[in-house]
């Protein structure tokens, strides 16, 4: 018999508006709406079309095809209208996984985003006045809660510290330049010109903000004095950019901030501090060193910090300026602030996150309470999960292991934790890995070693019976 030409093949599909009148897709039209259906079939098609442009779709597969071609539009409609942003299980071990969302938010915080994103709010409003207020004051009464006290001993003025909130550090960071530095030089050192994700460079950021970068030093070795001979009479602004990414090692020096503030002082020149992560806790109490936090800047006299409010204080996305308040009251004066700013809901998000600080509840903050797990917490529950998986040439064992905060955070703190390391005799461990993230959740673990690894640490405990179904049924 005479193979079937592609041009055959093609007279087979029915046309769009057929397969949309199709008696078995009736109920769908009607519940979805014609468009939308329309549409689906329209996508169904073309992919039977191009299939059998390639080749990978003959007579006998066409008949195929187009007997489930109803059930086929059904889904395609269905994934379309799906959300496209989902929920995941992180099963990696890495507390701020940028890829995952990085910090996940306290419970307080969804309730308080449901309350004002369904409602108006007094976002701009003083409600004991009756008259516009500003936006910023929700949070910049907290901040001041938490670091005006906390700094009310540590010198003259120091304690007079504002807040303001931008959408990201990045964009904290081209504010704090073009307010303080535009048309000026900034004085930083070469080994803190860096890059963090999604290729966003300081000295990009620099030239943007109008501000004139000047290097001092080199990439391992600066020195006060390189700071102090590169200032003249067009330096606006000292600039410190934190490693929080990456660390140099070996053959290095780099000035103490107290050096830097006594020079800035001296000089009469703003020291601004890019912090990046930015703790409001002391990160010692969990085991994490040489992490600089808001409060040991801003008591080491640096006039303006920036830190983001996903990372190490497990809010939302946000970019966070605290400082003096009269260089604060110029940045929110410059119109960038307001092509800056965020919404009701970030200010929602965040002023429901500081509230737990200002309660000293830290262990309601997923983040500080992920990094406080102990090792035998952890191994307790992976034990659990791993008496429940009987399957015949499924390996599931625990073992010892490391995790890691992540998110451009303390690129050298480890956290002792215990692994569930899964192995298989049928199947390699890209294969079982793919398997998980097909769960409903997708559960998202590491592959080393030809091993599928499971970390606890950054798994919700509610989580566990599902990665454990989801380990039974793989």
């Amino acid at each position: 018999m005479k193979a079937a030409s592609k041009a055959d093949l093609y007279r087979k599909l029915p046309s769009v508006d057929e397969l949309v009148h199709n008696t078995e897709l009736a109920s769908l039209v009607s519940r979805e709406g014609q468009a939308a259906a329309t549409d689906s079939a329209r996508a169904v098609l073309a992919r039977l079309r191009d299939e059998i442009t390639s080749g990978r779709l003959d007579a006998g597969g066409i008949e195929i095809a187009l007997s489930g071609i109803a059930s086929a539009v059904e889904r395609e409609l269905r994934q379309s209208l799906s959300y496209s942003l989902r929920t995941v299980i992180n099963a990696t071990g890495v507390i701020l996984h940028t890829n995952l969302g990085r910090a996940p938010l306290t419970a307080s915080v969804a309730q308080h985003i449901h309350e004002v994103a369904g409602n108006y709010s007094n976002l701009e409003f003083e409600i004991d006045k009756g008259v516009r207020g500003r936006r910023d004051i929700h949070v910049d009464r907290l901040f001041r809660k938490l670091l005006s006290e906390e700094l009310a001993g540590a010198g003259a003025g120091t304690h007079d510290v504002s807040t303001i909130v931008v959408n990201n550090n990045a964009a904290a960071v081209l504010l704090a330049l073009n307010t303080l530095a535009e048309g000026g030089e900034v004085i930083v050192s070469r080994g803190e010109l860096v890059e963090i994700g999604g290729s966003f460079r300081i000295p990009e950021v620099m030239t943007k903000s109008s501000a004139i970068l000047r290097e001092v030093g080199t990439t391992n070795r600066t020195r006060l004095t390189d700071y102090e001979s590169a200032i003249t009479d067009k330096t606006r602004l000292l600039l410190r950019v934190h490693r929080s990414n990456f660390q140099i090692t070996g053959f290095t020096e780099q000035p103490r901030i107290e050096e830097l503030v006594s020079l800035a002082r001296k000089r009469n020149i703003p020291l601004l501090e890019d912090l990046g992560s930015g703790a409001l806790i002391d990160l010692r109490s969990v085991g994490v060193n040489d992490e600089p936090g808001v409060l040991e800047s801003l008591r080491s006299g640096v006039e303006v910090v920036t830190y983001s409010g996903d990372k190490l204080l497990g809010g939302p996305q946000a970019g966070i300026l605290s400082g003096r308040s009269n260089l604060i009251a110029r940045m929110r004066a410059n119109s960038l602030f307001r092509a800056l700013r965020v919404d009701k809901l970030t200010y929602a998000a965040l002023e429901a996150t500081l509230l737990a600080y200002v309660k000293h509840d830290h262990d309601a903050i997923p983040v500080l309470r992920m990094m406080r797990l102990s090792k035998d917490e952890i191994g307790k529950r992976a034990k659990t999960i791993a008496e429940k998986i009987r399957r015949p040439g499924l390996s599931v064992r625990v073992m010892a292991g490391e995790s890691v905060i992540g998110g451009g955070a303390a690129p050298s703190a480890v956290l002792p934790t215990t692994l569930l390391a899964i192995t298989s005799k049928t199947r390699s461990a890209d294969e079982l890995a793919a398997r998980l993230r097909a769960s409903a959740p997708p559960i998202i673990a590491r592959v080393e070693d030809a091993q599928v690894l499971l970390d606890l640490r950054t798994v919700f405990p509610e989580q566990d019976e599902t990665v454990a179904v989801a380990l039974q049924e793989i």
